[in-house]
């Protein structure tokens, strides 16, 4: 059975980072577009970002933009999402998705495009 591991959560003070792995297991990544969303107590699941594997081309949410890079390790078969300059807004469970087809600037953000989702890390920020 396919599956996504997500690892690298934690507690941080504001303005430090974290770097989130999202390993898979039972497939490859090669040609997936996968994605990271995250979720706070009482509010709707958001996207975070999303890289399409055999493309490169990569997407962010304008809150992360200039602070999070996502990138991926074909070789290890894992994505990665590195997290600079961390908020207590950023405060969340963070989850993966993996699609197989490439997604645009139009859908990736769409959580219910996604075919396989991971259990979730949680990323608290103290402020």
């Amino acid at each position: 059975q396919v599956q996504l591991v997500e690892s690298g959560g934690g507690l941080v003070q504001a303005g430090g980072s974290l770097r989130l792995s999202c390993a898979a297991s039972r497939f490859t990544l090669d040609f997936y577009a996968i994605a990271w969303f995250r979720q706070a107590p009482g509010k709707e699941r958001e996207g975070v970002s999303c890289i399409n594997n055999s493309a490169g081309n990569t997407y962010y949410a304008d809150s992360v933009k200039g602070r999070f890079t996502i990138s991926s390790d074909n070789a290890k078969n894992t994505v990665y999402l590195q997290m600079n300059g961390l908020k207590p807004e950023d405060t969340a469970v963070y989850y993966c998705a993996a699609r197989a087809y490439r997604m645009n600037g139009n859908n990736w953000y769409l959580d219910w495009r996604y075919d396989y989702w991971g259990q979730g890390t949680q990323v608290t920020v103290s402020s």
